[in-house]
């Protein structure tokens, strides 16, 4: 499974690129908007940090906007990816930019038939938003097992990107089922590497070894 970090925040994206375990970056305008920095310059950066895919996202609602927004976003850097929302001028726009060699990540998807038709489309990645989908009371791990089901059962050349990921069991839920990338907020994954039993080794055996020394000096 690959790991994409979701955000905008050039020390947290550096913090786990220096981790060796980091695969590419998600963004949004929100996320952008957060770091209060001019957005291209701010992906400009996260492109010079990370060499995996960074996707940035159009704002444009109509096929022409985004079509155009997205080959200008693609002169940032060669491993620029762009988010295009799901719709029906969206799906045309992925038409149109895939065949250019543009690749495309399909956002705001909440079901299966969108990952379907996000799929026939050609998209180079699809982001289920399975958090958003837990927060409306929907079954969001029945989501994302079917949304395999469908791109392994017809050999869809579209990844699928777990995404809106609220805790490290989403994560771990993913990985079970062959989702291919999980974009995982900083502070998810923050969690994933602590776990209470840990710590109490380390210091158990820090304990240990104080007591030897003391007893190797006597």
């Amino acid at each position: 499974m690959k790991f994409f970090i979701d955000t905008a925040n050039l020390k947290q994206i550096k913090e786990y690129q220096e981790l060796g375990i980091l695969d590419g970056v998600t963004t949004n305008p929100s996320l952008l908007a957060k770091e209060g920095a001019e957005p291209i310059e701010q992906l400009k950066k996260i492109c010079e940090i990370v060499k995996g895919p960074v996707s940035g996202e159009v704002i444009g609602l109509t096929t022409e906007e985004m079509v155009k927004e997205a080959r200008e976003l693609i002169k940032i850097g060669s491993n620029i990816v762009v988010k295009i929302p799901f719709t029906k001028e969206g799906i045309k726009a992925v038409k149109i930019l895939e065949p250019e060699g543009i690749k495309t990540n399909v956002t705001l998807v909440f079901s299966q038939n969108q990952v379907l038709l996000a799929a026939k489309a050609g998209a180079s990645y699809i982001s289920p938003f399975i958090g958003r989908l837990m927060d409306s009371g929907q079954n969001e791990i029945d989501m994302l097992k079917e949304t395999m089901q469908i791109i392994e059962k017809y050999k869809f050349k579209s990844e699928i990107i777990a995404a809106s990921i609220r805790n490290a069991r989403h994560v771990i839920e993913s990985a079970k089922m062959g989702v291919h990338i999980a974009t995982i907020p900083f502070d998810v994954l923050e969690k994933m590497f602590k776990h209470p039993r840990t710590e109490e080794g380390i210091k158990s055996f820090l304990n240990d070894w104080e007591k030897l020394q003391k007893q190797l000096k006597l």
